[in-house]
């Protein structure tokens, strides 16, 4: 049984998140501002919390710096897509996450579902050798397996490899062509395209959304990365 937090000074939204997210497994709990959120806290082991940014009284970015000061439990920010700086503030102090409003349900049940699996099973584990972590992606280079927030992805060899490039240099980006070189060994002749097909079949099997990816990152005209902050 998972306890999450729903932070929302609109009761509206905090009725439809929980609508999203009913689940026999989940007790949710409910606050409409920032003091309120801390109360909750204080009273309930919580699990996850999904805090909207905007909101009188205490806003989000300053309740999550509080709920840090004792707690390394989820959070995942609500926000508008015109809060894009305060996307990066909240990621930058202590945020796991963000959801953009109008919410899609699926994503947002997907999003909750990946935080907990992540809190629960990976965060207090172990570092193994020969493990790689981006996010939620784990890359275990003994086992050749790749996991995504616990569940097992299967990878061609070539996919594999040019995900453990990219995993092993996060936020360096490579060209089309430097990928090819070191995982074909050959001449980047038609690279470009022969790289873009295999990129896009990793994203398919590790984006919740294969258009607008969270881990491999494309930096146009220059290349390819592995995003190292998430």
């Amino acid at each position: 049984m998972y306890n999450i937090l729903i932070c929302d000074d609109e009761k509206d939204i905090v009725n439809a998140l929980k609508i999203y997210l009913y689940d026999a497994n989940y007790t949710i709990y409910e606050a409409f501002n920032g003091k309120e959120a801390l109360e909750v806290i204080r009273k309930h082991d919580i699990h996850l919390v999904l805090l909207d940014i905007m909101m009188p009284e205490m806003d989000g970015i300053q309740t999550m710096l509080k709920i840090r000061e004792t707690s390394n439990v989820p959070i995942i920010l609500l926000t508008a897509k015109s809060e894009d700086s305060d996307k990066v503030l909240g990621l930058t102090v202590g945020a796991d996450d963000y959801i953009t409003k109008p919410f899609n349900p699926i994503e947002v049940s997907a999003r909750v579902r990946s935080q907990l699996r992540r809190y629960m099973q990976l965060g207090g584990g172990n570092v193994k050798p020969d493990v790689l972590r981006v996010g939620g992606i784990e890359l275990d280079d003994k086992e050749k397996a790749v996991t995504l927030d616990g569940e097992p992805v299967a990878l061609t060899p070539t996919e594999y490899d040019i995900l453990k490039l990219l995993m092993q240099n996060p936020g360096q980006v490579f060209s089309p062509r430097e990928i090819y070189q070191k995982i074909w060994n050959d001449l980047p002749y038609g690279s470009e395209n022969t790289v873009a097909v295999h990129i896009r079949h990793l994203r398919e099997k590790l984006e919740i959304n294969p258009a607008e990816p969270r881990y491999l990152k494309v930096v146009w005209g220059q290349g390819y990365k592995c995003e190292k902050n998430i």
